[in-house]
Parts: structure tokens; C-alpha cells; sequence
């Protein structure tokens, strides 16, 4: 799977996330600190892994600031977006299963290595509820301005 990739810091789990994606077989397209030439504003680098997922360069993102609340505020301003901000397994597992979110936000200051390995098994494990009031709340955001 593609998996956009973005930071606005290289520093704590921010690359870590890139290897571990690499480990599952994932081909990440990274953003901000993470590539070079770009822009590492949080709110610039979660625009764009956004942007890939919206427009179908990517089927999924990660998102990463100093707290992840930024970077999920920017990735969720972008159409289409769901970002979570995810800071245990349980949460990514349910933001995955009841939000149907496409885009995982993390924390640099808090997400330990291992932390990070437990989220992304929750969140790779964990696919869309087919219950129909889950499915009636997901549907019912594309109609909220």
C-alpha cells in the first residue's frame, strides 16, 4: 500500500515510522522534514500526505507534529480527509473501525518506538465497521460544512 508520510520535525518516531512501514511492505511518500526541499511546517507537510490520499496518490497517510493535534487539523481540513490522532492501539483500532479514518495522526513527543509498532498493528489490523449506523455517521460527514 502507498502511505503518505509527513513531519514537521525528523526527530522521535518520525522516521521510525517511515521504516516500519517499510517493514510491512508499505512504499511511503514522505513530506516535510522527512523530504528534502520541502516545507516543514506542520500545517504544509499534513496538507500534502492529505492531499495524496484525496487524490488518490496514496491510500492512506500518517501525520506527525510535536503533539499531532496540528497535523491532524490540517490533514482534516482537506476534503475526504478522517484523520485520528491516535495515541494507543485502541484508539487507532476503533478510528479504523467506527470513523473509518484514512489518516492516522501521531504525536512526536509521546509515541514511544514501541508504542508506534502496537498503533500500526491496530491500525492495519482494523478495516470499516459494516454496521449500517457506522457506516450512516462516516456517510454523514461528506454532508457537514
Amino acid at each position: 500500500m502507498r502511505i503518505a508520510v509527513a513531519a514537521d520535525e525528523d526527530t522521535g518516531v518520525a522516521g521510525v515510522v517511515v521504516a516500519q512501514l517499510r517493514e510491512r511492505g508499505h512504499e511511503p511518500l514522505v513530506h516535510g522534514a522527512l523530504a528534502a526541499g520541502e516545507r516543514a511546517d506542520w500545517a504544509l507537510a499534513s496538507e500534502a500526505a492529505a492531499r495524496d490520499v484525496a487524490d488518490g496518490r496514496a491510500e492512506q497517510a500518517v501525520v506527525c507534529c510535536w503533539t499531532g493535534t496540528g497535523a491532524s487539523i490540517a490533514a482534516n481540513k482537506v476534503a475526504g480527509i478522517r484523520a485520528a490522532l491516535c495515541g494507543d492501539a485502541e484508539t487507532a483500532a476503533g478510528a479504523r473501525r467506527w470513523n473509518d479514518a484514512n489518516v492516522l495522526a501521531l504525536s512526536l513527543r509521546t509515541t514511544s518506538e514501541a508504542v508506534l509498532s502496537e498503533i500500526l498493528d491496530a491500525w492495519f489490523a482494523a478495516g470499516p465497521s459494516p454496521d449500517d449506523d457506522d457506516r450512516a455517521n462516516v456517510a454523514h460527514l461528506d454532508e457537514i460544512d
